[in-house]
């Protein structure tokens, strides 16, 4: 990197130019503060059939201040941490704070459910990486990959590192920050063959750098992903069972989390309305977060609001068990916080498993869906229609490869039709989860 980042001294900083923001709101007549702060810092470079194609070091920082005069709210930002920048946020923010109407849900959460177990859990691994360094390591994954028999050219290799410090705190008095770190390295890679060309990627991405797979594995991967894809075809349209790959499993899983969102709740804009403690799934199935899990992707003591964070189940036994609120969502709900201001944090499966041959062969004949195309979920309905493509499955037995279709039904639908799940779990991100059997879709192809 072209400048070192010291993570503790930043943590210092924000903290000074948080507990200064609070001060001068307090000072200038608001009623209640809250303040954000962060700064991120990280290198990313990117190449292209054996050739550099970018580099870019990239340092980014901000605050946020919102102010309540009563139940009256606003909010200012700056990208300058400045004791000038903070001035200025203030007193833009009390002005429209002044000038907006009341709002009963409005306010911070409540002082008693402010976060008092605030461990380190292991989220911050600093990658002392050169400019250099990064660039032999995206050219070793590309390499490896176009080295493999029948890649006839890549789309590149990139790998990013960063680290970052954010910090949270309100005129509750309760201050929360946490140092984190993120680095990642990805393949895409192209063949062809008399019908076209096809392309496909990999990656890998990890808090710790020790903990990333090995580049070459990486490009060797990508390069044997992109090679089963030659000589796809189009599959029969009709009613076929559907096998979601991991990486598209956990996007079922956000709708999900979307539809128990308080947001969506309160403005009538889910298909999950007045839905809590009915059935959603089979009895077996059950889903939770585990925000205080050392070491994991989206693991924070405090949420968005500095409310203590907890592990919360959202499906229990197949039924909705919890939605998912913010303090504000809950007043508007008239319930309470779940802690989840700022969204769930590590999503886990507390299910039973099976292999993915399994699966397979319980699926008997359907596709095998690895890649989704478009946005066509509807929240409000449920209704979910996504062009696809895959693998054709006959006899538990994949076939060949299948593109160009389309994929249809309705959440509530697939998510009680669900057959199985498997146990290749896909811990990429911050949910982590395997492969969906749904148990049947409309499938639309010749």
């Amino acid at each position: 990197m072209a400048q070192a980042f010291d993570a503790s001294a930043q943590q210092s900083l924000l903290t000074a130019r948080a507990e200064e923001a609070l001060a001068l709101s307090k000072r200038l007549g608001a009623d209640a503060a809250e303040v954000g702060a962060s700064v991120d810092q990280g290198i990313g470079v990117s190449v292209r059939q054996g050739e550099v194609e970018t580099v870019e070091l990239s340092r980014d920082q901000g605050i946020a201040v919102t102010l309540y005069v009563g139940q009256r709210k606003g909010s200012a930002s700056s990208t300058d941490a400045s004791s000038a920048s903070i001035q200025a946020a203030v007193e833009k923010a009390l002005a429209i704070a002044r000038y907006t109407g009341e709002d009963p849900a409005a306010g911070l959460a409540d002082a008693s459910l402010m976060a008092t177990e605030l461990p380190d859990l292991k989220v911050h691994y600093p990658w002392a990486l050169t400019t250099d360094e990064a660039i032999e390591l995206a050219l070793a994954c590309e390499l490896a990959g176009r080295d493999v028999e029948g890649i006839s050219q890549s789309d590149g290799a990139s790998l990013s590192s960063g680290e970052g410090v954010r910090v949270y705190a309100n005129s509750h008095g309760f201050l929360g920050t946490q140092k984190g770190s993120n680095h990642s390295l990805s393949c895409m890679l192209i063949a062809q063959d008399a019908a076209g060309m096809q392309r496909d990627y990999d990656y890998t991405s990890a808090r710790d750098p020790k903990a990333l797979r090995d580049p070459a594995e990486v490009g060797r991967e990508a390069a044997v992903r992109t090679l089963r894809r030659l000589g796809a075809k189009r599959p029969p349209t009709g009613t076929f069972p559907v096998l979601f790959d991991p990486s598209l499993a956990s996007g079922l899983i956000g709708h999900l989390l979307s539809g128990l969102a308080g947001g969506a709740l309160y403005r009538q804009a889910s298909f999950l309305c007045d839905r809590l403690g009915t059935p959603l799934f089979p009895d077996w199935f059950s889903l939770e977060e585990r925000p205080m899990e050392v070491g994991a992707t989206a693991s924070s003591p405090f949420d968005g609001e500095g409310v203590q964070t907890r592990n919360n189940r959202f499906i229990d036994q197949g039924r909705i068990a919890s939605y998912m609120l913010s303090s504000y969502s809950a007043r508007r709900l008239d319930m309470q916080t779940t802690g989840n201001a700022g969204g769930a944090r590590n999503v886990r499966l507390a299910t039973p498993l099976q292999s993915r041959e399994s699966l397979l062969q319980e699926m008997g004949r359907g596709i095998w869906v690895t890649e989704l195309m478009g946005q066509g979920v509807n929240g409000v309905t449920g209704d979910y229609s996504r062009g696809a493509a895959g693998f054709w499955v006959e006899n538990g037995k994949v076939q060949y490869p299948v593109e160009e279709f389309t994929i249809a039904g309705n959440l509530e639908r697939m998510f009680a039709g669900l057959v199985g799940i498997g146990d290749d779990t896909d811990t990429r991100g911050s949910v982590h989860t395997g492969s969906w059997l749904i148990d049947a879709m409309t499938v639309a192809g010749d």
